[in-house]
Formats: C-alpha cells, structure tokens, sequence
C-alpha cells in the first residue's frame, strides 16, 4: 500500500482505512492508498503551520535551490512516473511523459521568479518618508487537485505557493493518488512539514481541509458544483480561495483559413485526453463556405485516431476515468440524438475491450443551443459542430457562455482574430495554435469558470498578500496632531 508524506514521514490513515486505485484501462487494480479521515488532516496541516515560520523567512535563493533540486529529481524518475500517471489516469504514456516535463519546468521557473521583486517602492505624501508595499506569504495553503492532470495542475499551484514562502497540505483525487504520492520523493530534501499530502475522498480529507481553521487560503481545480462548496465554507471563515472551474470552451473556424491544419488542430484540442482537460475544445462554429469541408476533414482525421492500451507505443487515446463519467458523455450524445442532432462519427463504445472505459471519438452535426453540449462542460470525446453565416454570429455564439476559461479560433484575418479576441470572455484565447500554455502566461478563469490565476507573475501574487509599510525616519510631532487649531473663517 502507498503511504501519505505528513512532515516528511511516510504514514498510513490513522484509523487504518484504505481506498483501491484500478487502472482505467483493464479495472485491474494498481494499488491501495491511505483513507485519510479529518484527524489525518489536522496532523498534517499541523505540521505545515509548524514549518512556516522558518519557511518563510528561508532566502529566496535558498528556496529556489530546493525547487530546482525537486525538478531534476522529477526529471531522473520521469519514466517512473509517467507509467504510474498512465497506470492510474490513463492518459497515453508518451502524454504522461510531458506532463512530467511540464511540471518541473514550473519548478524551475517559479524557483526564479520567486527570488525576484517581493514588494515595490511607493511615492510618499510628505518630506522625510520612505513608503514601500511588501508581498507577504498567507501561511498554509490546501491544495485540492482533480485526476485528469494531477501532477501539472498541483504543480502550477505548488510551485507558485511554496516560492511565495507558503507551506502547503495537498490532496488529489481519490482516483489518481498513487503519482502524486510518489513525487513527494521529489521533495524529500524540503525542511520538515514545508509539503504534505494526504489522500482519500472529498467529503472525508477535502472538505476538513477547506475548513481547517490554521488552513490560510484554498486553491482548488474541479467542478464548478465542488466549487461553490468550496467558496461557501471559504466565506464563512473570509478565507482566501483560488478557483479553477472548467469550462466549455468554444472553437471558431473561419472561412479562408487551411482547413487541414484547422481540422488536425481542432481534432486535438477535443480529443487529447479523450476530452478530459479543463480547456478542451467543445463547441465548434465554423464559418460559411469551410463548413462542409471541415466536417469531412474532421471526421476523416478522427477515424484514423488509435484507441487502446495507454502504455502501447502506437496509440492516440486511452479511456475515460471512470464507468460514471463515460455514461455522462453517453447521456448527453443520447440526449442530442434525441432533440435532432446526428452523429457523423463514433457515438459509442468500441469494439473489443471487454474491459476499460473507451469511447470512441465523437462528432455530432445538427445540435441547437438549448442542447447541453453547447451549455455544459462535457468533459469528454465530443465535438458538436454548428454552422455559422459569418464571422460575427461565431462570435456571438461562442460568447454565449456562463463560461470562461478558454477560446480558439483558427483565421488568416488579424482583424477577426482581434475582434473575436476582444468580444469572447476567456481566460486564455488561442489564435492558430490550440490549448499551448506558456509558463510566464497567466491561466485561469472569467465568468464562472473560477476566482484567481495560475502560472505567470500573477501565478505567485496570488499566493501572496501586501503589505504598505510607512516610514518616517525625521521623528517629530505633526502639526495636524490634537490639539486642533481651529480658525474662524475671515468676514
């Protein structure tokens, strides 16, 4: 059974308990993984608030040589754990290799920007004053990840909270744990307490740690249901929280444009991860006369995508996560079917897997807006593609979103890639090069697709909290001081 990193010891759940961990691709089992219970929880944030006070006044120097250690530690054990993630997540191995890469650029990257500028200097009012603005660290800060990036989505957050001075508690998704627990070999050479983990279910370790009292600030990746709990128990406490909410992210086609690059772009940013990334692409307006072509080219370049094993060498996607959210995305291709829409590819289960939750790669044609592809966060392999009669109606219907995470659209017009970058609410917009992250870039939600940002300078200021500091350095008394001076005004 793997074990939780709690003021860098390994542990077991103090009441014994353990989940199984089974590989989305076979439902055999991978592992177990402590049940960690509240009691679990406050020891570990225990020993996060114990470490903070050395932690936080640690040189930025210091800091960045032990992020940068933790990189290169993620980079010699990259194969391992990219198995581990495939084994557990199922996303294909040669992603899972990425992913590792990704995350210890981070490392790397918030290990400098952490040693840079940590307040401003200010102009101040009067003579003999010196006014400075410092950026302080919170404290502790729980760090709630879901399974679909688990190593990069607590990356981005780690990375930014422990070069701010925070200490951190972190707890994954009860389905991909086992990785997470294993970078935590990354960190064995931080100061006792600075990272910990626990792991379990939501209600039993998330919640408590929302909640915990020596807990300063939230940042959390999931549903926007979770979300709002979240924010909820945040509030009542005026707790800092940092969302990340998903979305339902629109993709725009315009005429003119190479519609084989179009059509291989688009197919990628609805597929990769078999749709199960926050900025997938999920809502396609393609405009006039490229319509009929895209459509044919899509479809043609999604019958050619290998389903199978993730750790095989010659395949494009693996499964879903899990039997409950492939029967979500069944239900909502069901659901279109039956208001009208046609499928033109996939639509079902593949055949030959008796076991594992593969879908096939879906594109539909024929969906309305009131259909709940076009309103909801699928989450899965599903491409509805609507016509549109010029660039504005794309425009306007991709806006047409109580989301806001991200956007695309593929145009050799500057002028129609600025307008729709303009009128489109999006976190991060992507002109002829889908879903690329940058690490200087912030990422993050508009609408309600979630509170703050990752990555970036604004990726460490939101771990960080000011501070004005006012100094007068010629001591004397005020003429403003009591006793008032009152004068009469003249007639």
């Amino acid at each position: 059974m793997a074990q939780m990193w709690i003021g860098n010891r390994w542990t077991d759940a103090a009441d014994g308990r353990a989940f199984e961990v089974r590989n989305p691709a076979t439902e055999e089992l991978v592992d177990t993984a402590p049940r960690a219970s509240a009691a679990d929880v406050a020891r570990a944030v225990a020993a996060a608030k114990a470490a903070f006070p050395e932690w936080r006044r640690t040189p930025g120097l210091e800091k960045a040589e032990k992020l940068h250690h933790a990189a290169r530690r993620m980079r010699e054990d990259r194969e391992g754990l990219a198995i581990l993630l495939t084994r557990e997540g199922g996303k294909p191995l040669l992603e899972n290799r990425d992913e590792i890469e990704w995350v210890a650029a981070c490392l790397d990257y918030y290990a400098e920007i952490g040693r840079d500028a940590v307040g401003r200097v200010i102009s101040p009012v009067a003579r003999n004053q010196f006014n400075f603005v410092i950026k302080e660290p919170y404290g502790v800060a729980g760090l709630i990840v879901p399974w679909n990036y688990p190593l990069l989505l607590l990356g981005w957050k780690l990375a930014g909270a422990l070069a701010a001075g925070n200490t951190v508690v972190a707890k994954p998704s009860e389905h991909t744990p086992l990785s997470t627990l294993r970078l935590m070999r990354c960190f064995e050479e931080f100061p006792e307490g600075v990272v910990n983990v626990v792991t379990g279910y939501g209600p039993e370790a998330g919640m408590p740690l929302v909640a915990h009292r020596d807990v300063e600030l939230v940042a959390f990746t999931g549903s926007q249901a979770t979300g709002r709990k979240i924010a909820v128990a945040c509030a009542e406490q005026l707790k800092k929280c940092h969302l990340e909410l998903g979305g339902n992210d629109p993709f725009i086609v315009d005429e003119g444009v190479d519609l084989e690059v179009a059509s291989k772009g688009a197919v990628w940013a609805c597929f990769l991860n078999m749709g199960q990334v926050c900025t997938s692409a999920e809502r396609f307006y393609v405009v006039g006369k490229a319509y009929d072509e895209f459509v044919d080219r899509f479809v043609a370049f999604t019958r050619t995508l290998r389903i199978g094993d993730p750790l095989g060498p010659d395949v494009d996607l693996g499964p879903m996560i899990n039997a409950q959210q492939r029967e979500k995305v069944e239900a909502k291709v069901r659901q279109a079917v039956s208001g009208g829409a046609s499928v033109v590819v996939g639509g079902k289960r593949p055949e030959g897997f008796s076991k594992g939750y593969f879908y096939e790669p879906t594109a539909l044609v024929g969906v309305t807006p009131a259909m709940s592809l076009l309103r909801e966060e699928t989450f899965g392999p599903v491409a509805p593609i609507v016509r549109c009669r010029d660039i504005d109606e794309a425009i306007a219907l991709a806006d047409a979103s109580e989301f806001g995470l991200g956007a695309n659209i593929y145009t050799n017009s500057l002028e129609h890639a600025m307008k729709a970058m303009e009128q489109i609410h999006a976190g991060t917009f992507w002109i002829n090069d889908p879903l690329t992250d940058n690490d200087a870039g912030p990422f993050g939600g508009m609408r309600r697709s979630g509170i703050g940002r990752e990555l970036g300078s604004e990726g460490i200021e939101d771990f960080r909290d000011s501070k004005h500091v006012h100094l007068d350095y010629v001591i004397g008394a005020k003429s403003y001081w009591y006793p008032y001076r009152f004068e009469r005004p003249k007639e």
